[in-house]
């Protein structure tokens, strides 16, 4: 069970995943050593699941981010789910209901990799690509 205490902790963490024991203790009125045993709970739990880093894309080069719709092909789900894991590319990939089947999180370079990535996935489904214009709000979690 998650508590008050607990969620404040995590609401640190997703602000600032390399905050110290310490620093987050100050922060939510605890000592070091209590929230160093409560993150080892929520480890231990699954309820966090991983630490990570978020690139700043456009650093990196990648001018466009994209969502892909893909309605697969009757009999190239299996490959396509092979295929797509090996684009880097693509940051997430999502089974939806409803038209099509899969919904692709893509960052790219440029329209020219875009059509590359368009290319590959052709053989497999029917896509419909949209480009995000920009970011309105994430959710820390």
């Amino acid at each position: 069970m998650v508590d008050d205490i607990d969620r404040a902790i995590l609401d640190e963490l997703s602000r600032d995943s390399r905050l110290s024991f310490a620093e987050i203790g100050r922060l939510v009125n605890l000592s070091p050593s209590a929230v160093r045993e409560r993150i080892l709970k929520m480890e231990e739990s699954g309820l966090i699941k991983k630490y990570s880093v978020e690139l700043d894309q456009k650093a990196l080069g990648n001018d466009l981010e994209v969502f892909i719709l893909v309605n697969i092909f009757h009999g190239k789900l299996k490959g396509f789910l092979k295929m797509i894991s090996k684009i880097p590319e693509i940051q997430r990939a999502y089974r939806i209901t409803g038209n099509q089947n899969i919904h692709l999180h893509a960052v790219l370079k440029d329209q020219l990799h875009l059509q590359n990535i368009i290319d590959e996935i052709m053989p497999y489904g029917d896509t419909t690509t949209m480009l995000i214009l920009s970011d309105i709000f994430e959710r820390e979690y």
